[in-house]
């Protein structure tokens, strides 16, 4: 059985009467690109700080790559590159000269010192910046020679938190093409707020909500959800519903905001059957106005929602 390249057992954290992570327990396996969602304060920076090292947990356990966070963190340290929100850096430095420094502090052996500097020049997509200074680089080029400074000891397991925050959505693309390219060859758990970005490249994502792990699942599972029908409908709200839930193979019927004076409504179906042929017939032989016929797959933003404001 492979060992899973992070592992977490029913961690918690408290910073004196305030309890940050609550008993949290998930696995992410070698190669796997995970998603690790969660408001501000449900405790995600939190997570990612402790298995990083940066911070001691109040309980539990979690090893990266096999070892103990909290006995074994120098051998974590080697194992583990680490992108914060904010990436610190040397302004004075060129970029080459900047990655050459890190290499010499990461002990990367000087025999492949120079290849590993330009694998990552190339990997994150820097190679036109490698001699300008730090200091004048954008936001989007500071992440990604981050990224690089993560990848130069070539570790298993990369952790990035929010490595998207105050990018243009062109260095958003750039930088999320640079993360998609580390999948299968590391393991990455990626904190991001932007819910179709992590949608677009991760393999599974990780909620957390309130210090508690709320949903842990495939986007593959998410997306083979039964759809929603979707109609927005001019006419009598009540009998339109009726006729709705009354239909054959409907399980589901709920309001929702319509357009220009209609009623929405999305409409659930047995088995996740397409029948917007013939409820849509049914409302024009009705006399009612359709103004809207649409089928909605379930997305990530979905699955977030409802998580957040289903709080148990």
């Amino acid at each position: 059985m492979t060992r899973p390249a992070i592992q977490v057992r029913d961690l918690t954290k408290q910073y004196g009467s305030v309890l940050a992570v609550d008993q949290i327990s998930f696995e992410v396996a070698p190669g796997e690109l995970v998603g690790f969602l969660g408001q501000n304060g449900a405790g995600k920076s939190t997570t990612m700080r402790v298995l990083t090292t940066f911070m001691p947990a109040s309980s539990g356990y979690a090893w990266v790559a096999g070892h103990d966070v909290m006995y074994e963190s120098m051998e974590v340290r080697r194992k583990l590159g680490y992108l914060p929100e904010s990436v610190p850096m040397y302004p004075e430095m060129r970029v080459e000269e900047y990655l050459l420094f890190r290499a010499k502090l990461k002990q990367v052996d000087r025999t492949v010192r120079t290849k590993r500097i330009e694998d990552c020049l190339r990997r994150c997509r820097i190679s036109e910046v490698r001699r300008r200074l730090l200091s004048t680089l954008s936001k989007g080029y500071r992440q990604r020679v981050g990224l690089a400074d993560a990848l130069l000891s070539d570790p298993p397991v990369l952790i990035l938190d929010e490595p998207l925050t105050g990018l243009d959505p062109v260095q958003q693309e750039e930088t999320l093409g640079a993360i998609q390219d580390l999948g299968g060859q590391h393991t990455v758990l990626f904190s991001s707020h932007h819910l179709p970005d992590v949608e677009k490249i991760c393999d599974r994502v990780i909620i957390i909500d309130r210090g508690h792990i709320r949903f842990d699942d495939r986007l593959s599972n998410v997306r083979a959800q039964a759809p929603v029908l979707v109609f927005d409908v001019r006419g009598p709200q009540d009998a339109v519903a009726k006729m709705l839930k009354d239909y054959p193979g409907v399980t589901e019927v709920h309001s929702v905001a319509g357009d220009d004076g209609g009623h929405g409504f999305e409409v659930h179906t047995r088995n996740g059957q397409d029948l917007r042929e013939a409820v849509a017939k049914k409302i024009v032989e009705a006399g009612w106005g359709l103004r809207r016929v649409d089928l909605r797959r379930p997305k990530l933003s979905d699955v977030y929602m409802r998580v957040v404001f289903q709080r148990g």
